[in-house]
């Protein structure tokens, strides 16, 4: 069986990271039998959350983890989608998780009250007089990460990057259950846990705000919530902010 090492509940959602919801949805959607453990990313063969361990073998990061077990369980996550919608689907993942998922990190690490009821916490175990130091030295790799992927932008110009992807993926979903039909691909995966970790209540973003303006991608991912986790206390992420209109810090 696979042990899926990942992220415990936390800000409202199953996993912290999207990219432990993006692997374990794609473990249920594929039927693939496994057991979820909180790890810290050190333990990783990469530095980082999500890896696997199967029968002893380890897999890091969330995209080979699928590979892996698409080839060792001869499963196909996009099972009836054309060579050309595999290959949009493809474009729609490399979109969301190397362009859009860093205009959501601003959000909930550069605006003081939500660092400091959410990442912050990552360090809670850690010695009164190390914890603000290891905070500092996150937020400082987190900043430095965040613009090598966008560059010199502004706040309002990030939050505009993040919203063309939001269009973008609105219009591909349309009235559809999933973006490409009637049952989840591998890329619903990934999609619906970018964006739970966007519109999760336990934030107030500028980006989570003009989510709301996407009525099929709330309900997408209320939907999506509701099959795969259906006994997590998902407050929907239509749902109010729990605070309203902190400030973003340039990035």
């Amino acid at each position: 069986m696979i042990t899926l090492y990942g992220a415990a509940p936390m800000f409202g959602l199953p996993h912290c990271s999207p990219y432990v919801m993006k692997t374990e949805v794609q473990l249920m959607i594929a039927d693939v039998p496994y057991v979820a453990v909180p790890a810290m990313p050190e333990q990783g063969p990469k530095g980082q959350i999500p890896f696997v361990d199967d029968g002893g073998v380890k897999i890091g990061d969330s995209t080979f983890i699928r590979l892996h077990v698409e080839e060792r369980y001869g499963v196909d996550l996009d099972a009836g989608l054309t060579h050309e919608q595999r290959a949009q689907a493809w474009a729609i993942e490399r979109m969301v998780e190397n362009h859009f998922a860093w205009t959501t990190v601003p959000g909930r690490y550069f605006i003081p009250e939500n660092f400091e009821k959410g990442p912050a916490h990552f360090f809670d175990a850690a010695p009164g007089a190390l914890r603000r130091q290891l905070q500092e030295e996150m937020l400082e790799q987190v900043h430095f990460r965040t613009r090598a992927a966008l560059g010199r932008h502004g706040p309002d110009e990030i939050v505009e990057l993040g919203v063309i992807s939001l269009r973008a993926l609105s219009t591909l979903l349309g009235d559809k259950p999933y973006l490409f039909g009637e049952r989840p691909a591998g890329v619903d995966a990934t999609v619906f846990a970018m964006l739970a970790a966007l519109t999760t209540p336990f934030f107030d973003t500028p980006l989570r705000r003009r989510a709301q303006a996407f009525p099929n991608l709330i309900a997408y991912v209320d939907r999506v919530m509701a099959q795969f986790y259906p006994g997590h206390p998902w407050a929907g992420a239509g749902a109010p902010a729990e605070e309203a209109e902190p400030r973003m810090q340039a990035a």
